[in-house]
């Protein structure tokens, strides 16, 4: 792989921060286009974004920071903390925290929006994943399948602690096809919700799902687990998240006929 896009004397570019500003306006861009054909402010909704967007970045790293702060307490701790990715869903409870507080100040439509961004983010995590393989962080466990990877780079030995000259399990792969699938398959359910909230509750189950099997194949230690070598912290938190789902699924079916309310521009 290649962890630096572009290296020059003591100016390097990583392929993981460009991947993931490309991911980013890709993603807000799909849902600018959406909130426009449904008579949302699309500027509100890129506001919105950049919201969502710091909240993640700022709260997937300090979950990886809390979860495991003996790695980032030497001298060089904080560029380390820069250059890894962070706890996904650390950023993914940030971002809803305070999503949730921008539509109040703005006084966007709940549930609509929500089902509006939730294909966006997959699709963002899709393409951020890619960066995830370009650093070699969140790397799987050594594995002799086919089409297994192996790094080579002693800059992501030295950056993230990944393996070099080990076949693993390339989980980024993985995770980034799930997140992929799930896109299409919030955009087919988009056209067919029933009630609003339904495409986002949506994403939560099916990412939920996908990342508790995707966890078995994982190798990086730094991520944590809750019990033993057993239960890690996101295996933990996909559990959560798919009970959580589940129920607001089943109550807003319930509740909630679909709206369509527009927002005001």
């Amino acid at each position: 792989m290649h962890p630096r896009l572009i290296h020059f004397g003591h100016f390097s570019l990583p392929t993981y921060g460009a991947l993931l500003a490309c991911a980013y306006l890709i993603a807000i861009g799909w849902a600018m286009r959406k909130a426009a054909s449904r008579g949302i402010s699309s500027e509100r909704v890129a506001d919105l974004g950049i919201t969502i967007l710091f909240a993640s970045l700022v709260g997937s790293k300090m979950t990886l920071f809390l979860l495991t702060p003996q790695d980032f307490l030497s001298p060089d701790g904080v560029v380390r903390l820069l250059r890894s990715g962070g706890v996904f869903y650390g950023g993914l409870i940030a971002a809803t925290v305070f999503g949730l507080w921008t539509l109040r100040r703005r006084k966007l439509p709940l549930w609509p929006v929500a089902d509006l961004l939730a294909p966006s983010v997959a699709l963002g995590e899709a393409i951020g994943r890619i960066g995830c393989l370009s650093a070699g962080c969140c790397y799987g466990r050594p594995a002799s399948v086919p089409w297994a990877i192996t790094f080579t780079d002693p800059y992501t030995l030295e950056s993230i602690g990944t393996p070099l000259g080990i076949p693993l399990h390339p989980t980024q792969i993985y995770l980034s096809l799930g997140a992929l699938s799930i896109f299409f398959l919030l955009e087919l359910l988009d056209r067919r919700r029933r009630f609003d909230g339904q495409v986002f509750w949506s994403y939560v189950l099916l990412h939920g799902a996908t990342r508790f099997v995707i966890e078995l194949y994982r190798g990086d230690e730094v991520r944590g687990f809750l019990i033993a070598d057993i239960l890690s912290t996101s295996q933990a938190l996909s559990l959560a998240t798919l009970a959580v789902a589940t129920g607001m699924l089943f109550y807003l079916g319930r509740k909630t006929p679909t709206t369509g309310e527009p927002a005001s521009a």
